[in-house]
């Protein structure tokens, strides 16, 4: 059943090459970018089918001669030497085709939107949410993807009681939402004089970015825009001109700021990218909520309230609780080194969703 099911998409993929190399498609640039697009999402796939293809003749290959017989004794060792290996690379190559035929997250290759919060903990919480901003930016920068600030609402510390930024770059929501949570940090605060460890938490939500055709927002019906003057820690006002961007959403009641920019054309357009994709994010977990069954196959990737993570500074330890992941190596992960974190919860996610598959 799964050789016939890669062999159609393999008809596909060859048929989708066929039309990307016609006069008419290439001189049709939404045409071509479509096919372009399904082309390059199933190439790894097909390529995998082709390796557990020829992994497949070579064991056929060697059943056969084994089956025949009259082998001398050199030859028949090559020969179930190229039987065991075959056998190996085909239950290998089977079970990394039966990820990449798991059902793609269309949000993966979006960019993110991501806001962090401090919680409980104060001005500690603050500074710590300044940290994960770090993180988060460093990591960033590490793959090459561009990082924006939307809205910041610092503290006279250097801390965040909020703070939401975009990062721009291809597979940014693929790496990066498994952040969304709480996260929970255990240290001797900065502003603590007496050495006690104290815990605080943060609120991290990734939304993937929406685009205009998947939320319309009408302005008139649907928005209420208000403008005022930015401010800085404290709340000084730090520009003259009212070009801070404040948007209701009438419907939901949801309202994002945005005075990052001096511009208010810039600031109305940020913020309105934060609205759309904060819908999106709503209209997805309603969505997921109807499917119970499938979200519970799925590692945390969107329950704000869930306590996803905890940062033991005097140990230097990382305990991610979703899948009981524990590592020393916090220093590391906090400049930005998040990859062995990330990978481990995609691959849970893979494992969690292919156990489900089966089962159904």
């Amino acid at each position: 059943m799964l050789d016939e099911k890669l062999k159609i998409i393999e008809d596909k993929y060859n048929e989708i090459n066929e039309k990307l190399m016609q006069p008419e498609i290439i001189n049709d640039q939404d045409a071509y970018r479509n096919y372009m697009k399904e082309y390059k999402e199933l190439t790894p796939l097909v390529e995998k089918y082709k390796e557990y293809s020829k992994a497949k003749a070579s064991f056929d290959e060697a059943v056969e001669l084994l089956e025949a017989g009259g082998l001398d004794k050199e030859f028949k060792e090559m020969v179930q030497l190229q039987y065991d290996e075959s056998k190996e690379d085909m239950a290998k190559l089977s079970e990394e085709l039966k990820i990449l035929l798991l059902p793609k997250d269309p949000n993966d290759e979006k960019n993110v939107i991501i806001e962090i919060r401090g919680g409980a903990g104060g001005e500690e919480a603050a500074l710590f949410a300044n940290s994960l901003y770090r993180m988060y930016s460093m990591y960033a920068a590490s793959k090459g993807w561009k990082t924006e600030v939307i809205n910041a609402n610092e503290t006279e510390l250097g801390g965040f009681k909020e703070i939401s930024f975009m990062i721009e770059g291809e597979g940014a929501y693929s790496r990066l939402k498994y952040e969304s949570g709480v996260h929970r940090v255990q240290r001797v605060p900065e502003t603590e004089s007496q050495g006690r460890i104290h815990t605080s938490t943060v609120t991290v939500a990734v939304l993937p970015e929406a685009e205009e055709v998947e939320i319309e927002l009408n302005e008139e019906k649907d928005l209420k825009i208000d403008v005022f003057r930015s401010s800085g820690a404290g709340g000084q006002h730090i520009n003259k001109t009212s070009s801070a961007i404040r948007i209701t959403h009438i419907p939901t009641g949801m309202v994002v700021e945005c005075q990052d920019e001096r511009s208010q054309y810039k600031n109305k357009d940020k913020a309105l990218k934060v609205l759309r994709s904060r819908l999106l994010e709503q209209k997805q977990r309603e969505h997921d909520n109807e499917i119970a069954s499938e979200r519970r196959s799925q590692v945390g990737t969107g329950d704000r309230s869930e306590r996803i993570r905890t940062y033991n500074y005097p140990e230097g330890r990382i305990s991610d609780h979703r899948i009981g992941l524990t590592i020393y190596r916090l220093a590391q992960v906090l400049n930005g080194n998040l990859d062995e974190v990330i990978d481990a919860l995609a691959t849970a996610d893979q494992a969690a969703k292919l156990s489900a598959q089966e089962e159904s």
